[in-house]
This record gives structure tokens, sequence and C-alpha cells, in this order.
């Protein structure tokens, strides 16, 4: 079980991004937020699960173990393919998911490409009970603006920033965008690395 990847980006685009590990280049199926954040020539750490079907070995790839542990939980449930579960994760944080299974709201997952009422309702019903530990870890006291703010800085942890100059740029960015731009995760990550910029690259080593 493959279950992290570490390695240089030779491409990312769309919900896809290919890291060169070993001399390998490994296809990983990822959000678009995650997609978008990565630079290639850049090193990226993901968390993995690997999608073992008879024509083919498919890699999906996170920024967070929150955000596969939620994954894995999802492609449990009947009618919810990797896909369909990545697709949740592009629209809803770890958190907004757990938020959305605890209020059995299924209208939340209805509103993802390719979930039906059906499948909406399984999951509220599957998940009931089983997100608690995925919503208990936090992110650092200077982030205390909801899901999307934490998704959006565990992206950037994850692409090398530091916490520090990473949770100052979202800050930044929430302070002076509105509402409406950051009420996404790839709308706050985009702000926020336009924020940063080539010339904070040197953030990383701090």
């Amino acid at each position: 079980m493959i279950s992290s990847l570490r390695g240089r980006v030779l491409a990312a685009a769309g919900s896809s991004i290919v890291i060169e590990v070993g001399g390998v280049g490994l296809h990983v199926n990822a959000t678009p937020a995650l997609a978008l954040a990565s630079r290639e020539g850049s090193d990226l750490t993901v968390h993995t699960s690997l999608i073992v079907r008879e024509d083919a070995l498919t890699l999906f790839g996170f920024a967070t173990r929150d955000e596969l542990e939620v994954f894995e939980l999802l492609i449990g449930v009947t009618g919810v393919g990797p896909k369909s579960a990545l697709g949740v994760l592009s629209a809803l944080s770890p958190e907004q998911v757990a938020a959305a299974v605890q209020a059995d709201d299924d209208a939340v997952f209805r509103k993802v490409s390719g979930i039906g009422p059906k499948t909406a309702k399984l999951i509220t019903v599957s998940l009931a009970g089983k997100l608690v530990a995925t919503t208990t870890r936090r992110a650092p006291a200077a982030i205390s603006t909801g899901g999307v703010a934490e998704s959006v800085l565990a992206a950037l942890t994850g692409l090398g920033w530091s916490e520090r100059v990473a949770a100052e740029a979202v800050e930044e960015t929430m302070a002076a965008a509105s509402d409406t731009e950051t009420a996404s995760v790839p709308a706050l990550l985009r702000l926020t690395l336009t924020r940063l910029g080539p010339a904070q690259q040197a953030g990383r080593a701090r």
C-alpha cells in the first residue's frame, strides 16, 4: 500500500499531478486546489490512497491526513466511487463534510457532480458518528476562520511554506478579500498564492 509520496512536481493541471519519485513519474489524482497550489520543479508531499482495479492502479493524493481519511470513508459508502469522493473533497473541506453529516444535511452532497439524492442521503447515514476523529485536529491559533482557511493552510504547509508564513498570508488574504472570494478552498488558495508570490519563496525555508 502506498500511503504517501514525496518528490518533485513534474506537472500539475486540472485535477492531477505528476510527481517524480526515484526517477519514476507517478500520476496522482488530486483536488483542483492541490493541483493549483503545486508548482513544477518544487517538492511536494501528498498522503495517498491506492485504488486497485482489475485493469488499473490509480493513486489519489491529498494535502492532509484528514482529507485522506474522509476520502477513504466516502469510498466505503455504497454508490460513492473514488472520483465522486474526490469531487466531494474538491468542494468541501473535511470539517464541512463532518458538519454536514452531523447535521444530516444531504443537500450539501447533492450539489457535488455525480452524487444523486439517494447517494447523498447514504453518505450522511453511513458516516454518522465516524468523522469525530477527523475534526478534532485544529490549525494554529492564528487561523480561526473555519474549514476553508484550515484546508488552505494545510495545502500551503504541505507544499513547504512554514506555518507562520502560510498563516499570515491566509489571514491577510481573508482580511483584504470579500466573503465571496474566500468562500471556497480553490478561490482562497488562488488569492493566497498570489499574495505569497515568487518573492516570498524564501519563506518556505524559515
